[in-house]
């Protein structure tokens, strides 16, 4: 059975939405659970769940595993009329964002309702309706926020909110920006609440580091997406501020990011030495990243000689821009030889 409920509106960078039925095709039929080590916007857990598969979805951004929580494990609950009464209960306090990020990436007062709806969270009855809430300030945060991500400078974001330049230099006012957190969350609820199902299964959702799960999890097919190396893929630079919002502290960034080029032979090296547990292995990858179609192939050779790369011509928007960065997406498709059926 194939559940016909809809991915919501995430807005994340490298998120796979629009290569999900592509991807999720490929996986062996034979299988009824999957892995996905570095979830992001779920969007590839959340296709595997609305067909049928038992999901079980990672990711290290504390932000990224409430989505999950909230779309992949979460069967029923949703954010109903009384907990947005909750949510937006009070006046505004100067909190960890006030003191923070004012005129750092929002303006105080906005800073202040966002400090006023972390407060507040923590008055819903249930994790998963925590979660929602989460999610919903995460879109939120991100609509607001000019190119969807928190590595912009001050002057910069206040110049691309002014709607009157947006207008001028890109035909666009963009008037987004300048909603009110509560517009945004208002506006959105109805669409994530609609993206909650049962699906009959009991999926799980994790918060660690992949690497200290590989050993943990099984599943038939572990579906691997992690950081693009060479490419656009500081997660912890665009989305960290979200994880420092619902912490309320300073965070540092996390290890085993794929970032550095010098590293990232050993981390794939790494990765696939462990992967025991799982039957199949699918690897996500594109022709800008390093290392090379060649050079991963050379790699997951050390540990399977039963390798498929399928291809794909994938145009990624480059965010902020009108034009589009044309691509080749790759789907390493790999059978463990090793595995023994338990």
């Amino acid at each position: 059975m194939i559940f016909d409920n809809k991915y919501p509106k995430v807005n994340y960078i490298g998120n796979k939405e629009k290569l999900a039925n592509w991807i999720c095709d490929y996986f062996p039929k034979d299988i009824q659970s999957v892995f996905d080590a570095f979830s992001g916007g779920s969007s590839i857990g959340y296709e595997a769940k609305k067909r049928g598969l038992k999901v079980v979805s990672n990711d290290i951004l504390k932000i990224n595993y409430y989505l999950a929580k909230s779309l992949i494990e979460n069967n029923q609950e949703i954010l109903n009329e009384d907990d947005l009464n909750i949510l937006f209960s009070g006046n505004t306090i100067k909190g960890f964002m006030y003191k923070n990020y004012s005129e750092v990436f929002f303006f105080p007062q906005e800073c202040m309702e966002l400090d006023l709806y972390r407060k507040n969270i923590d008055k819903l009855s249930s994790e998963y309706k925590k979660s929602i809430a989460y999610t919903l300030i995460r879109r939120a945060m991100v609509r607001k926020m000019p190119y969807s991500r928190f590595n912009l400078n001050w002057e910069k974001i206040k110049q691309l909110r002014d709607e009157e330049y947006s207008y001028a230099k890109y035909k666009r006012k963009r008037a987004y920006h300048n909603e009110s957190f509560k517009s945004h969350i208002i506006k959105n609820l109805q669409d994530y609440n609609k993206a909650i199902f049962d699906n009959q299964q009991s999926n799980e959702v994790y918060n660690d580091d992949a690497f200290d799960l590989l050993n943990k999890v099984s599943a038939d097919v572990i579906y691997l997406d992690p950081p693009y190396t060479g490419t656009m893929n500081n997660y912890f630079g665009f989305y960290g501020l979200i994880d420092e919002y619902i912490h309320s502290k300073k965070l540092k960034p996390f290890e085993n990011n794929f970032i550095d080029k010098k590293s990232s032979l050993e981390l794939f090296d790494k990765l696939f030495s462990n992967l025991s547990n799982f039957k199949y292995w699918l690897l996500s990858y594109n022709n800008n990243s390093y290392p090379s179609k060649d050079e991963l192939i050379s790699i997951i050779s050390r540990y399977s000689n039963d390798i498929q790369v399928i291809e794909k011509p994938h145009d990624y928007r480059v965010t902020g821009k009108d034009k589009k960065s044309k691509n080749t997406e790759y789907l390493f498709i790999i059978r463990n030889n090793k595995f023994e059926e338990k």
